[in-house]
């Protein structure tokens, strides 16, 4: 049997009640990656478990319990599992066999953590939230940009183990790239662990240089000869999906600037020389969301004085037009007043005189207010 075969023994699935379980946590969470050849033929949270030495894939069998002893007992190599949103239960024999801090554990099972750094005796945990870019056809008021996950990561002297929440952010390709840089891998679990830091961190830019495209298409929606009827919903829902960019990306740097500057057992100083790589390419995600952040407040600004000056330009030309209108109707309401004496009342051409007098006013209020821009 494969080593994540066997995962049984240790999660606490047995050979008959086991395939009822794993039918049962198919059925509840329909949203498992199952895209991936790497994933396990049981369905359960086990993504895929595999040994390493000098950075090349040992070929071990039997169960995980007994394949861990024998990378210890030989020593220079680690063990690396992959879960995908494991219960409770199916992460209680995990926990126990490599000695993890209930409290580790019990961040790894909920999920919802802010990106962090801890360290428990010989173990470092670490939680990265994973980002991506949600494609759509138009962007409006309700449109998701942004979509957020998970990858908690428990590193120790000869394991890796990594717990994603969140349907995106596999891990499979990762493992295949750092499966074909055996020099890289031999460097241990802490390589694996600025494989993930990097590759979430590229995720960052990648999703960021796609919100600029739309902040680019507002953008250029509220400038535009109509701007003033921009929808001004389509900015919030940008500001709010930055938002939660944000709190995926701002909170890593203490965690980074850590794992590259501090004295940590686990990892060694030329691997901390790659985390100040990351560290920095962290930096200019950072610089972008808050340059968006900034970005977008202006256009919100702007589309704001947009809206204003457009009622202002609406409201001087209602006001010359009822200047306008004002004229005949003062005229008419004099003669309506049907007084016996007024004047040029019984003159032939009293009639004609009013009515060029009134289009004289009028043509004359028209031009001004043509002329100083009104109409």
């Amino acid at each position: 049997m494969s080593m994540a075969g066997n995962l049984r023994k240790v999660t606490g699935l047995d050979r008959v009640g086991g395939l009822r379980k794993v039918a049962r946590l198919a059925r509840r969470r329909p949203r498992v990656d199952l895209s991936h050849p790497a994933r396990s033929p049981l369905g359960s949270s086990v993504v895929n478990c595999v040994a390493y030495r000098d950075g090349a894939r040992i070929p071990e069998t039997g169960d995980l319990v007994d394949v861990v002893q024998r990378v210890r007992k030989r020593g220079g190599g680690f063990v690396w599992l992959g879960l995908h949103e494991p219960t409770d239960r199916e992460f209680a024999g995990i926990a126990e066999l490599f000695d993890l801090h209930p409290l580790a554990v019990e961040d790894a099972v909920e999920a919802h953590q802010r990106p962090k750094l801890e360290r428990y005796d010989e173990t470092l945990f670490a939680v990265f939230k994973t980002v991506c870019y949600v494609e759509h056809e138009q962007l409006t008021a309700t449109s998701e940009v942004v979509n957020t996950g998970e990858i908690m990561v428990f590193v120790g002297r000869d394991f890796v183990i990594t717990v994603r929440h969140g349907r995106h952010g596999s891990l499979g390709p990762l493992r295949e790239g750092l499966e074909s840089d055996p020099e890289q891998l031999a460097k241990g679990p802490a390589a694996v662990l600025h494989a993930i830091a990097d590759h979430v961190v590229d995720d960052y830019l990648s999703v960021t240089d796609s919100v600029q495209e739309d902040i680019d298409e507002v953008e250029t929606d509220v400038f535009a000869e109509n701007g003033a009827r921009a929808d001004p919903g389509r900015i919030y829902q940008l500001k709010r999906e930055l938002l939660e960019l944000k709190r995926a990306v701002v909170p890593l740097s203490r965690p980074l600037e850590e794992l590259a500057t501090g004295p940590i057992r686990v990892v060694e100083p030329e691997i901390q020389a790659y985390f100040r790589d990351v560290s920095d390419h962290l930096l200019r995600a950072k610089e972008q969301i808050f340059a968006f952040d900034e970005l977008l407040n202006s256009i919100l600004q702007a589309h704001l004085a947009q809206v204003t000056v457009a009622q202002n330009e609406d409201m001087r030309k209602i006001t010359a037009w009822a200047a306008i209108i004002a004229i005949p109707t003062m005229v008419c309401g004099v003669y309506g007043m049907n007084f016996d004496y007024m004047p040029e009342l019984r003159w032939t051409f009293g009639y004609p005189l009013v009515i060029g007098v009134i289009s004289v006013a009028c043509v004359v209020l028209y031009r001004g207010f043509r002329r100083n821009g009104w109409l």
